[in-house]
């Protein structure tokens, strides 16, 4: 499996936790203490996150890490 296909994978299953949320990208950036425009480039796939941001945006989500794999199908 290629990095970017994995990424993309991950920034969508990101961005539907948070949309189940009712949160827009920028008070969930800010909620996280993170940058919106960074956050914005994780759910579209551009970033390739650290474990740390993982476990930093699933508390945010208030969900575990493996959940959010889980949805991303890895």
């Amino acid at each position: 499996m290629q990095e970017e296909n994995l990424a993309l994978r991950l920034g969508a299953a990101i961005r539907t936790s948070r949309l189940a949320t009712g949160s827009s990208q920028e008070r969930f950036a800010d909620a996280i203490s993170m940058h919106r425009a960074y956050y914005s480039a994780i759910e579209r796939g551009e970033k390739n996150i650290t474990v740390g941001t993982l476990v930093r945006l699933a508390n945010g989500l208030g969900i575990k890490p493996s959940e959010i794999l889980a949805a991303a199908g890895l």
